[in-house]
């Protein structure tokens, strides 16, 4: 894969709160939103994963907000495979206005590949094709303006 599609969204009216600025809460599913198109392009995808029997939780969250992003904006979210251990896995995000004129956040966070019972799953052993893929990509900018 030599570029990502930068994952684009637009501020939904419930998405705000009476000031019309996106409710905090929000960003952490723009985040997931984000992640898993992500993965769905580097074709790890999260259904196929679940049917096999992974899950991916999130372990930590941490977002800063930098300027609020308002109802009818379109933001720009770009992701960043920052650390990959076989078991566990973090990322980091930029969320853009739609001209890339303005930094929203920031945020990280760190999530695993467990079984069904919650154990966690060893790619390397169990999925080699996903851990190489992961692997590959650790610190790598894929996205270009």
């Amino acid at each position: 894969m030599d570029t990502y599609q930068i994952f684009k969204r637009t501020i939904n009216y419930y998405e705000t709160d009476k000031m019309q600025v996106v409710h905090h809460s929000n960003y952490i599913r723009y985040l997931e939103e984000c992640r898993m198109d992500f993965m769905r392009q580097l074709h790890v995808d999260y259904a196929a994963m679940e049917a096999a029997g992974i899950m991916i939780p999130v372990l930590s969250v941490r977002c800063d907000y930098r300027s609020p992003a308002r109802f009818g904006d379109t933001i720009c979210i770009i992701p960043k495979l920052v650390k990959f251990h076989g078991v566990k896995f973090e990322m980091q995000y930029a969320v853009y206005s739609e001209d890339f004129q303005t930094l929203h956040n920031v945020a990280e966070s760190a999530h695993c590949f467990v079984d069904l019972d919650f154990k966690p799953v060893r790619l390397k052993r169990d999925h080699p094709e996903i851990y190489e893929t992961m692997q590959a990509l650790v610190g790598v900018e894929l996205w270009k303006e």
